[in-house]
């Protein structure tokens, strides 16, 4: 299965932590080779009474952000997976669930126990209203 298709199950898991209130955040991780983008972490915000996504891109020299709603933000994120990132890490409160590809491009998702013990406060806090 391509690596797209297989990230947009990984993104379902996603998209359900933030409608059942368990997102703490989505890190993308571990590049190929020396890069100038080093991460891009994931957390939810409120825009004009909207839940949305914000992207922290972390460059060797700064960063920059961008805002998505949450389909969007799975588009957005589709083409840094292979190059330069060959894994995405989800944190929940239920579990964590890595999406790993290795250098064949074989992908596996896994899930372990979680480490964070809360939720991301602003999705706590659009989830009351």
């Amino acid at each position: 299965m391509p690596f797209t298709e297989t990230f947009n199950t990984f993104y379902e898991q996603v998209k359900t932590s933030l409608t059942n209130g368990t997102f703490a955040k989505l890190t993308l991780a571990k590049t190929i080779g020396k890069t100038d983008l080093k991460n891009i972490y994931v957390r939810p915000i409120i825009e004009a009474d909207e839940l949305k996504l914000e992207l922290k891109f972390r460059y060797q020299e700064e960063e920059l952000f961008e805002v998505y709603t949450i389909e969007d933000a799975c588009v957005r994120l589709i083409p840094f997976l292979n190059n330069p990132f060959l894994s995405a890490i989800l944190f929940t409160t239920e579990f964590d669930l890595t999406y790993k590809m290795n250098k064949k491009r074989v992908v596996s998702i896994t899930e372990q126990f979680p480490s964070f013990a809360h939720a991301s406060p602003v999705l706590l806090e659009y989830l009351q209203k």
